[in-house]
């Protein structure tokens, strides 16, 4: 399900140009069922920006050279965190870290992510839904850390093809793993508080 209201605005990293996006529009929550659900709306000229055509669903590396929406989800205090992306195609990838850019080979996504993406006339939505499953079991009931963040891939910018947007950038180079970039708390859902 779309929302119809989003409470937060992405920032583009003020390093790379974004000539063609307007905005993009974030949300995040949890669920009743203690999984995550993430929605976003870039608004631009989609004519020329080049979003991925639907394929298969199914994970993939390298989501991110291209235009994608992604979710950090870290506990609070805890040095570890998820990586998650989500491409317009329906494709998807996951990764964990035990701590700032040291990837962790333990997170296997046994429930892929729902992704839903709609993409019309100066817009594309795209909203993710990630089982209770997927995060380690006491983070239901844990208070999390959640960063937002989108690389978009243009047609024809002249400075660069690529734009990255993020709720936060704390460094002088795009770089959404930085924890001060995970700029959302979430509450566990009120039944298992």
């Amino acid at each position: 399900m779309f929302p119809t209201e989003f409470a937060l605005n992405l920032l583009r990293h003020p390093a790379t140009p974004a000539p063609v996006v307007r905005s993009i529009e974030v949300h995040a929550a949890r669920t009743v069922g203690g999984g995550l659900a993430f929605a976003y709306c870039l608004r631009g000229d989609m004519a020329r920006l080049l979003i991925p055509a639907p394929q298969k669903a199914g994970c993939a590396d390298g989501l991110w050279e291209h235009s994608c929406f992604e979710a950090f989800v870290g506990i609070l205090g805890e040095a570890a965190y998820h990586e998650f992306n989500f491409s317009p195609s329906g494709q998807w990838a996951a990764y964990a870290f035990s701590g700032y850019r040291q990837r962790d080979e333990a997170l296997r996504l046994l429930v892929p992510p729902q992704i839903t993406a709609r993409l019309s006339v100066g817009r594309l939505e795209l909203v993710a839904e990630i089982s209770a499953g997927v995060l380690r079991p006491m983070a239901g009931s844990a208070t999390l850390q959640v960063g937002l963040a989108a690389v978009v891939e243009a047609v024809d910018t002249i400075d660069g093809s690529h734009s990255y947007w993020a709720l936060r950038h704390p460094a002088a180079l795009p770089d959404f793993h930085h924890r001060a970039s995970f700029a959302i708390e979430l509450a566990p859902p009120r039944e298992l508080a």
